[in-house]
């Protein structure tokens, strides 16, 4: 059985490449629905109904396990596929925006945290709930980015119109709540910006990022699920699949990943 890692597009690469660093043994099948992103600007009956057709493909495909590698699928989707759609005793489906939340008490001094992310997931206020849950006494600021995620996937994230549009959003931000000292970058494609956005940021605030915060989460889960983790195969392979042209999305992963794969082409059954 495999560990699934589910995004709309190349994100969850960034998530995928660190869970294989800290579990480098198990065998993983990673799906991008390319042909159908960005999420981030769907409603929340699209984005539920897509996340579960790649779950129910993914589950099809033998992963016993699947972290939805996506912000705007955990925070659209989750919920509603873990109570509805599966039967906990045959798969479970994890995602990013809790194990992200719980790093924050660690790292904020003036209780005050910004979150950067896609216009679904700060439409969803997943991590406004979760932060609240974990802490009534946190101020949470969201500012939605909708075009970062789209010059990301051109390659335009190094470009004089990324610089724009990354000012852009910081100001805006930081323009509501001056205080915040963490800044949650709440999608998996945003770390591409990551140096831009520090150089923008006095020194003071904190950044966080997902994919080493969710693979050490996830090494925690199969140490306390013992049952899932002896159920999962360990020859330590990774298959990467696309819904949209297999040529593309191995030429744009090179963005997120620091060696090259071969891909195959899909299609998700409605």
């Amino acid at each position: 059985m495999k560990i699934g890692v589910f995004d709309s597009g190349y994100g969850g690469l960034t998530i995928l490449e660190k869970i294989r660093e800290r579990l480098l043994e198990y065998d993983y099948l990673y799906l991008g629905d390319n042909a159908r992103a960005p999420y981030g600007t769907r409603s929340f009956e699209v984005i539920y109904e897509y996340t579960l057709q790649a779950v129910r493909w993914l589950e099809s495909q033998g992963c016993r396990l699947i972290i939805l590698a996506c912000n705007t699928a955990s925070a659209k989707a989750l919920r509603t596929i873990q109570q509805r759609n599966i039967n906990p005793d045959r798969l479970r489906v994890l995602g990013v925006i809790r194990p992200t939340v719980e790093a924050v008490p660690l790292l904020t001094k003036t209780g005050h945290v910004g979150i950067l992310a896609t216009p679904a997931t700060v439409s969803s206020e997943s991590y406004v709930l979760e932060l609240n849950k974990l802490s009534h006494c946190l101020t949470v600021t969201q500012q939605a980015c909708p075009m970062w995620v789209p010059l990301i996937e051109a390659g335009e994230h190094l470009s004089a119109g990324a610089d724009y549009f990354v000012d852009k959003y910081l100001h805006e931000l930081l323009a509501k709540d001056p205080q915040i000292d963490t800044l949650i970058l709440g999608c998996t494609h945003y770390p591409l910006l990551l140096e831009k956005i520090e150089q923008r940021l006095a020194n003071d605030i904190s950044t966080i990022c997902q994919g080493a915060i969710v693979a050490d989460s996830l090494a925690d889960y199969l140490r306390r699920h013992t049952d899932i983790a002896d159920d999962l195969s360990t020859s330590g392979t990774c298959r990467f699949v696309t819904t949209e042209s297999a040529t593309k999305f191995r030429d744009s992963a090179s963005l997120f990943l620091s060696s090259p794969i071969s891909v195959e082409h899909i299609e998700l059954p409605d």
